[in-house]
């Protein structure tokens, strides 16, 4: 489910993931992993195919609220293709955050992460994002909101 890298790209790949802190940002509970988010962030700027991440001066984006309930936070980026994102996600350091994302989240009420194409260029807002993922929540996997599990060629592509 790849695309052509480089000029001949036409779609990137775009990703949403939420999450609800078992405790407000200075509680010690969740110390450890707002500890990780720099060095984690880091190395997704740095990681082959990374293209954006959603961030803030300070350099995430927990400062950003996009639910009502201020313990929700929320990673967005976009990636050269899905293999660049997975690669990262589960073949990184970002893997030991993720393997202890239950001692610091609560349970997600449906979906937690989308992914979707977008145009070479776009960014998308987090409007756009949240609507993707209540796309997912309410019809399942589709080429315009889908997981790592079920995946769709970028639009325009024969699978």
């Amino acid at each position: 489910m790849t695309e052509p890298t480089g000029s001949q790209a036409t779609h990137h790949i775009a990703q949403l993931n939420v999450g609800i802190l078992r405790a407000h940002r200075d509680d010690p509970l969740v110390a450890d992993f707002m500890a990780a988010l720099d060095p984690i962030n880091a190395i997704a700027d740095a990681s082959p195919g990374f293209v954006w991440r959603l961030d803030t001066p300070e350099g995430n984006a927990t400062a950003i609220r996009p639910y009502d309930d201020d313990r929700i936070l929320v990673n967005m980026s976009v990636w050269e293709s899905i293999e660049t994102l997975h690669a990262y996600a589960y073949r990184s350091a970002h893997t030991d955050v993720l393997r202890r994302r239950r001692e610091w989240f609560e349970r997600f009420e449906g979906p937690s992460m989308v992914i979707w194409w977008v145009p070479v260029g776009h960014i998308p807002s987090i409007d756009e994002a949240k609507e993707r993922l209540a796309l997912l929540g309410r019809d399942g996997p589709t080429p315009e909101a889908f997981t790592f599990r079920e995946t769709f060629p970028p639009p325009g592509q024969v699978e």
